[in-house]
């Protein structure tokens, strides 16, 4: 295997009394989708967190980036090295344009004091082209794009700093069918630059369509690393939950047995 672009070993987080995570191990390669899964408090926001600066880990654990030794203690440290984060509030602003909330805080000046528009658009359209994506007008106020848009631009605003690792949080969470195929194919083209992704989803048809692993955490803890090619949606599950026996098993159970019933007759 060659060396992971980001990789997390022996990383643990405790906030008082409660530790969040316990020697949680992590890696994501160049042009690799991995899904973090696990239930509520599992700690997959929580690492999330530790990746992008926001909640520094605690010492003992090590972070490497492209096999270096590296420190992140602030959302900056994070961005410097490369690593892009859209949470689920995406934080874009309704009132501005596509190409104003694209450059929101990186504008670029013609003269000082004054916006080069002309710049700012040129660079939007090429960004949106090299994703496949088509929004016919770019000055548009954000407020009035769906939410599959809305998302996408929230993920191109994140790659005008040329990250090599984006993190998504939960980014279909209440998109409509089209608008999270719309997503998705983002994401496959993500890939397909050599970016490394981490995708958060509750989602099972989501990691299944687009991910090429799974971690799975749970109690702060890893519960299983599986390739989502050679893994049933019930081993997953099993490794969610801890127990071979759920909902999930259960129904399937049931169904399966339907099934043969009904070939029998």
């Amino acid at each position: 295997m060659s060396t992971p672009v980001l990789e997390l070993s022996g990383i643990s987080k405790t906030f008082g009394a409660v530790r969040a995570l316990s020697d949680v191990d992590f890696h994501v390669g160049e042009g690799e989708v991995v899904a973090l899964l696990g239930d509520n408090g599992a700690g997959k926001s929580t690492l999330v967190k530790v990746i992008s600066g926001a909640h520094p880990a605690d010492s003992g654990g090590v972070i490497t980036w492209d096999g270096k030794p590296v420190s992140i203690g602030s959302p900056s440290d994070a961005q410097r090295l490369g690593i892009a984060t859209i949470y689920q509030d995406l934080a874009l602003c309704d009132n501005l344009d596509i190409v104003g909330n694209l450059f929101l805080g990186n504008e670029k000046l013609h003269f000082p004091g004054t916006l080069d528009e002309v710049e700012m658009e040129g660079r939007a359209r090429e960004l949106l082209d090299s994703l496949s994506v088509r929004i016919p007008n770019l000055r548009v106020p954000v407020a009035s794009l769906s939410g599959g848009q809305r998302q996408i631009i929230a993920i191109a605003r994140s790659l005008l700093g040329q990250p090599r690792v984006v993190m998504l949080d939960e980014p279909t969470a209440a998109l409509g069918v089209a608008q999270t195929a719309q997503v998705l194919d983002l994401i496959e083209r993500l890939r397909d630059k050599g970016l490394g992704v981490l995708l958060i989803s509750h989602n099972m048809a989501d990691v299944r369509a687009v991910a090429d692993r799974a971690m799975v955490l749970r109690l702060g803890r890893n519960a299983g690393d599986f390739p989502i090619a050679d893994t049933s949606y019930e081993e997953i599950v099993a490794a969610i939950t801890g127990a071979a026996d759920n909902p999930v098993s259960r129904r399937s159970e049931r169904t399966g047995a339907s099934a043969l019933a009904t070939e029998d007759k």
